[in-house]
């Protein structure tokens, strides 16, 4: 048998499960997965990520639409978006991205009461025989670690826009 070690997960096992919403708390809880936050928005890391480098872009303000996000929500988002990827770029040289919106259970949204953009870095041969035959993925870095390498990355490409 072979063993798959994933220690930041016994955190979220055995952790106290808040009431509320998770993102509204998050920049309190969960400041070493925080890449890049302002008075709008946040980029924070996916703590139980599907792949290396799994992060979301997330309103500051609790909004559950996509129709109810300020124009200013939405630019901001973009923008972060592009950053998002330029950073990912450099750090991990990924073959392409998944980026998308759960909106809804029906659509899959883990948490459908705060509105947020996944941004997936993905590789040719991602999907190997752990995926496929045991429905197990293997992240083979801990996630405060990449949050460490992309945190730097996001101060320089934003200055950029």
């Amino acid at each position: 048998m072979e063993t798959i070690f994933a220690p930041w997960r016994m955190g979220y096992i055995k952790g106290e499960k808040p009431d509320g919403c998770i993102f509204c708390k998050c920049s309190i809880r969960c400041d070493e997965y925080i890449l890049y936050e302002d008075k709008t928005v946040y980029v924070m890391m996916n703590k139980y990520p599907y792949v290396n480098g799994h992060l979301m872009i997330i309103p500051q303000r609790h909004v559950g639409n996509i129709e109810d996000l300020s124009q200013e929500e939405r630019k901001v988002i973009f923008d972060l978006l592009e950053v998002s990827i330029k950073a990912l770029k450099d750090a991990m040289s990924p073959d392409g991205f998944n980026i998308g919106v759960n909106i809804g259970k029906a659509a899959g949204a883990g948490i459908e009461e705060h509105f947020h953009v996944h941004v997936i870095p993905r590789w040719e041969g991602d999907t190997n025989f752990m995926s496929v035959v045991t429905n197990v993925r293997v992240i083979p870095e801990a996630v405060a670690i990449t949050a460490a390498n992309l945190t730097p990355l996001f101060k320089k490409y934003h200055r950029e826009e």
